[in-house]
């Protein structure tokens, strides 16, 4: 996340980066150390989608101030 935005480690705490999901589980976080987007939560295909084929999770990231 923080290559991908172009942002150093140190600014994704200074500029409030953080993920939003729908829902009340975070599935996603960013990891502060590394800036990598990964699993907070174990994620249960068949408990979210079992009825679908085609399993979607949309989460939202936040950064503060201008880019």
């Amino acid at each position: 996340v923080a290559k991908d935005l172009g942002l150093q480690l140190l600014e994704l705490s200074d500029r409030g980066v953080r993920i939003l999901n729908k829902g009340r589980t975070q599935y996603f976080a960013v990891q502060g150390k590394t800036g990598h987007l990964v699993t907070a939560e174990r994620i249960d295909r068949e408990q979210l989608c079992r009825l679908v084929e085609k399993c979607v999770l949309r989460c939202e990231l936040i950064v503060e101030g201008q880019m």
